[in-house]
């Protein structure tokens, strides 16, 4: 039997496999999903598409106990509030199901075993920077930002900026400028998706009292913020195309492409910013925006895609002579 001190709520598991499935979504799986995604194009991008398979392993492996800690102990921090908002009242904390020091000991665990697979796997830069976002997420994010500050999605989207940093560590060994214009990517990303979500469930967040911008300043603010971002970042996904030179023409196309949605989704929310569905397909785009564009900068990367481009670069002037003036 378990009991959640400050809510009142008890409950127990009936076999090892509800145990199992309680610790897991402590860890939050859907965003873990998305930060190795992030962590396998910074991966990609150091190597030129051709990753060794152990330390791509070892990489993702650590990368994900990284974030499950982070995630960890983020439920535990916020069980309080996480009780009292509908969409999260069923977590395992606040349902009862963990127990909190149980929680911690799991994070903890986690964070360890993250540590020592990157270091001994990968190298040490790698490790201590997985180290540095559960910090940053923790500490200056979940602690000091989130519920004291607008700006807490801002400034706390460093953390989920980390992993393609990690990933690029771990093959190099070191951190050029490819991988912080990935860490600028997300970084400028973060809030057009937080924000959008923060405008659908704004009564939960005002009803526990975090200051989520659409709280303090209201939808129109809060929309005028997402387009801004939005502009922002579009045209830092073309810089690993140009001047970096390590994205070719596949990725480019597909940034422009997925930019051109992404801007098209803030504008029709900034012209109804009250409208929660368009606040709802925004969000959900976002995070097949930042898949896609993942996909897209591992397939330009690959040695076939490359030789294609390549082929098709050398011969479009003859044919374009060829189709010329009959």
């Amino acid at each position: 039997m378990q009991d959640i001190i400050g809510t009142g709520v008890r409950r127990h598991h009936d076999n090892l496999l509800q145990v199992f499935r309680s610790y897991y979504q402590l860890t939050k799986p859907r965003i873990i999903l998305l930060l190795l995604m992030t962590t396998i194009a910074g991966m990609v991008l150091a190597s030129h598409g051709r990753v060794d398979p152990v330390l791509a392993l070892a990489t993702v492996a650590g990368g994900a106990m990284a974030a499950a800690s982070a995630n960890t102990i983020n439920c535990l921090y916020d069980c309080d509030i996480d009780y009292i908002m509908e969409r999260t009242r069923s977590r395992p904390i606040p349902s009862g199901r963990v127990q909190p020091r149980d929680a911690a000991l799991f994070a903890a665990s986690l964070a360890i075993a993250s540590f020592t697979l990157l270091a001994t796997f990968a190298n040490l830069l790698a490790a201590l920077l997985a180290m540095s976002g559960i910090v940053f997420y923790v500490l200056i994010y979940t602690h000091f930002l989130k519920r004291h500050s607008t700006q807490n999605i801002v400034v706390g989207g460093a953390a989920g900026a980390i992993p393609p940093l990690v990933g690029w560590a771990a093959v190099t060994g070191d951190l050029g400028w490819a991988p912080w214009v990935v860490f600028a990517i997300i970084f400028f990303w973060t809030p057009p998706h937080f924000w959008a979500l923060a405008m659908m469930i704004r009564d939960d967040y005002a009803a526990v009292g975090v200051p989520m911008l659409p709280v303090i300043e209201g939808d129109e603010d809060t929309a005028r913020q997402i387009w801004l971002y939005t502009l922002l970042l579009l045209p830092l996904t073309l810089l690993l195309v140009y001047p970096l030179h390590v994205s070719g023409a596949i990725y480019g196309a597909t940034a422009i492409a997925l930019g051109a949605i992404f801007a098209r989704k803030a504008w029709q929310l900034l012209a109804d910013p009250h409208d929660r569905e368009k606040a709802r397909s925004l969000f959900k785009y976002s995070i097949s925006y930042l898949m896609l564009l993942c996909v897209a900068i591992a397939l330009d990367c690959l040695p076939l895609s490359q030789h294609v481009t390549s082929t098709i670069a050398e011969n479009l002037p003859q044919w374009l002579g060829a189709i010329g003036p009959m």
